[in-house]
């Protein structure tokens, strides 16, 4: 039978402390093996493992960085030349100095698109959205005071859809919804490949179904 190497009572393995021990001299470097240690409580999982809590602000912004990617990708495969525009790409470290700022000069920073696409001799400012829902509508563009960009195009990623809408359309009383008929492929400034942009819209559903 292990014994506990100060008192000689039961503990569990040979060369530790019985709990009693390690409780009279907690600055002891010898190992505790009578007890466990008490589990942390927290969220678990059917097979008792700890699963943690997502954070619903991370996620956000990695579905919308996916979406970006996914988007920007799409328009160099069109022949576009695409340029980061957004604040952090233009101003790099600007978002820090923002921090508690407020005034139309830095409401229209933290606006600022996404890309700049460029192609025969047209450029479009594009602000690239992800929503679970596939619906967008003025509203949430206007939410921190009007948009300052009014010749941007609202490129819409969801599940199923990659579609798109012009601030003016926005302005008009148009929306994207789940049964609105505004795709990509049919915006008439851009010279699309409909095949391409539906392969596109496959590795959305592909990132995107299970979130």
């Amino acid at each position: 039978m292990a014994e506990c190497i100060t008192c000689g009572e039961y503990t569990k393995f040979n060369g530790g402390l019985c709990f009693s021990c390690y409780k009279k001299d907690e600055k002891s470097k010898e190992v505790l093996v009578a007890e466990k240690e008490p589990e942390k409580k927290g969220n678990k999982n059917k097979k008792g493992e700890h699963k943690s809590k997502e954070n619903p602000w991370i996620s956000g912004v990695i579905k919308g960085r996916i979406a970006e990617t996914i988007v920007e990708e799409l328009f160099r495969s069109l022949g576009f030349q695409v340029f980061s525009y957004g604040m952090e790409n233009s101003i790099p470290g600007i978002k820090d100095l923002l921090k508690g700022v407020r005034g139309d000069v830095s409401k229209n920073i933290r606006q600022m698109p996404d890309f700049v696409v460029f192609k025969d001799n047209q450029a479009h400012f594009i602000e690239v959205k992800y929503r679970a829902s596939g619906e967008l509508k003025l509203k949430d563009i206007t939410k921190y005071g009007d948009y300052p960009f009014e010749n941007t195009l609202f490129v819409l990623v969801s599940k199923k859809h990659i579609k798109c809408i012009s601030y003016k359309e926005l302005s008009e009383g148009k929306e994207i919804t789940l049964t609105s008929n505004n795709f990509l492929k049919k915006r008439k400034e851009f010279d699309t490949d409909k095949d391409l942009i539906i392969e596109y819209c496959k590795y959305a559903v592909k990132f995107f179904e299970n979130v």
